[in-house]
């Protein structure tokens, strides 16, 4: 029993001591408004922010009314050439085709240039002896290849007698 009281006692001890309320309410408006204040002026930017933000905000209005002034052209030039774009799509449908079909065909010869350029300058390095980048995959491609054929050859060699032995086993005439 006496633990129990000393124990209690000892918890009382350590936790903090409350700060007692007023009981005015003016008082207490006001002890909230200067506290509010106060945190109010430690999170309160400086005039480098301040301007930093005015400048964010007006560019954004400014983006936002182009943005809605585009779409309002947009749907007015719709609304206003559908009718001749009906009318005249019979020639502008093979016009498009014809120019798309063009416009692919000078990229796709562009970059099938650039792709030969660029395999011909590796080629020219590597037979130089410059050693290129990848040239060691290349090398060792070619003794990769190189091996697998003699073994190859040797194989064809060993049982080629044997095949043709039993060919003439099998036809004794041939």
């Amino acid at each position: 029993m006496a633990d129990r009281h000393q124990n209690q006692t000892q918890t009382q001890q350590q936790q903090p001591q409350r700060v007692p309320r007023p009981t005015n309410t003016n008082n207490l408006a006001s002890t909230n408004a200067s506290t509010f204040l106060r945190r109010l002026q430690g999170h309160a930017p400086n005039s480098t922010q301040l301007v930093g933000f005015l400048t964010l905000l007006v560019s954004g209005a400014i983006l936002l009314l182009l943005t809605g002034l585009t779409f309002t052209a947009t749907i007015m030039g719709l609304i206003l050439f559908t009718p001749l774009i009906i009318i005249s799509s019979p020639i502008w449908v093979p016009i498009g085709a014809l120019l798309f079909l063009t416009v692919a065909g000078f990229v796709s010869m562009c970059g099938f240039g650039a792709a030969a350029v660029a395999g011909s300058s590796w080629m020219y390095r590597y037979f130089k002896g410059m050693h290129p980048p990848g040239s060691d995959r290349v090398d060792y491609a070619r003794s990769r290849i190189y091996d697998t054929a003699s073994h190859v050859k040797d194989y064809a060699r060993e049982y080629g007698g044997y095949l043709h032995s039993k060919v003439k086993d099998a036809a004794p005439g041939a």
